[in-house]
């Protein structure tokens, strides 16, 4: 048995060193009062996410106080690896918590929200590029000799069937989705993953308000604008792979959410459904052009034996 947890926090968003300290006070948190070995921290918890931003865009055009507000964005970005990393690796030894944290990343001129998302979402898309599948590890944790294999799956990448795909081909058991989704909807999400993939899911959102923004940061009324008032409600959960909501959802507040778990759950989970095992079939597994020819050889009534190779893959997550 191992105790993981979730993080429900936001940044401080014009300092760095304000939101490591943030980050040291949730871990000692995860560790004295609740005996935690793994926890995981939201999307962009470190750098910011700068929900109601426009930076300045619209179709055909760009402001000048548009890219000085992405100036100051880029600036709350760290470089991967960097002192700053190895900081949160000290911490995490320290502490002896596995650490899974969502931060933006800087390369040259250009954001990522890492591990470097595949595919920002909407207007993520004006200040963050693209990831791809390099930057995609199951990563091992190791617990009472117990070693555990670990993913993360930022926000609406667990929209992606062939992401998470992916993933349960790579045996994933702790499955961590960090992210700023706080619809009440997004925990029918988690369950129905944690269901799907037979695995742990771990889903930290932040939780933030008005006043943990910079007095310039938009807001969604600037006539109503308070200190109080919610920008990103939280939802942090932890679901078992039965589909049992072990933790959460919390909302309303920044704290620590824990579960103890048997990781042994995964495997008796597969026991009726394995979804890249016996519950697989090959039929899925033609290359979408393939169908498309089919189709065409049954609408012109072309006769199967005339061809002479037919080539059929297994899917694979590139």
């Amino acid at each position: 048995m191992i105790r993981v947890s979730v993080v429900q926090s936001c940044p401080v968003f014009s300092s760095l060193e304000a939101t490591l300290a943030k980050m040291a006070h949730f871990v000692t948190i995860a560790k004295e009062r609740d005996r935690s070995e793994f926890a995981v921290f939201p999307e962009a918890f470190i750098g910011g996410y700068p929900k109601y931003s426009t930076f300045g865009t619209v179709i055909g055009e760009r402001s000048d106080a548009g890219r000085d507000e992405f100036l100051r964005y880029h600036r709350n970005a760290i470089d991967v690896p960097s002192p700053t990393t190895d900081r949160m690796v000290t911490l995490s030894k320290d502490s002896g918590i596995f650490l899974v944290v969502g931060v933006i990343e800087k390369e040259g001129g250009t954001l990522y929200c890492t591990h470097r998302k595949l595919t920002p979402t909407g207007s993520e898309r004006l200040c963050w590029g693209q990831g791809d599948g390099s930057t995609l590890p199951v990563l091992p944790f190791s617990s009472n000799e117990r070693q555990a294999k670990v993913s993360a799956t930022i926000c609406w990448e667990n929209y992606m069937p062939l992401l998470r795909y992916f993933y349960y081909q790579k045996g994933v058991e702790l499955y961590c989705a960090p992210t700023v989704d706080a619809r009440p909807v997004w925990e029918n999400t988690m369950v129905h993953i944690a269901l799907e993939g037979r695995c742990f899911v771990l889903a930290a959102c932040q939780f933030s308000t008005e006043g943990d923004y910079p007095e310039e940061h938009p807001v969604s009324d600037a006539a109503s604008r308070s200190k109080e008032k919610v920008m990103i409600a939280g939802g942090s959960l932890i679901v078992s792979p039965s589909g049992k909501v072990l933790a959460g959802p919390l909302r309303g507040k920044e704290d620590v959410l824990t579960a103890e778990i048997d990781l042994d759950d995964c495997i008796r989970g597969k026991f009726d459904l394995d979804v890249v095992g016996h519950y697989a079939r090959p039929d899925g597994s033609l290359k979408p052009s393939a169908l498309v020819f089919f189709r065409m050889l049954i609408m012109s009534k072309f006769s199967l034996s005339k061809l002479k190779h037919l080539e059929v893959i297994t899917i694979t997550y590139i």
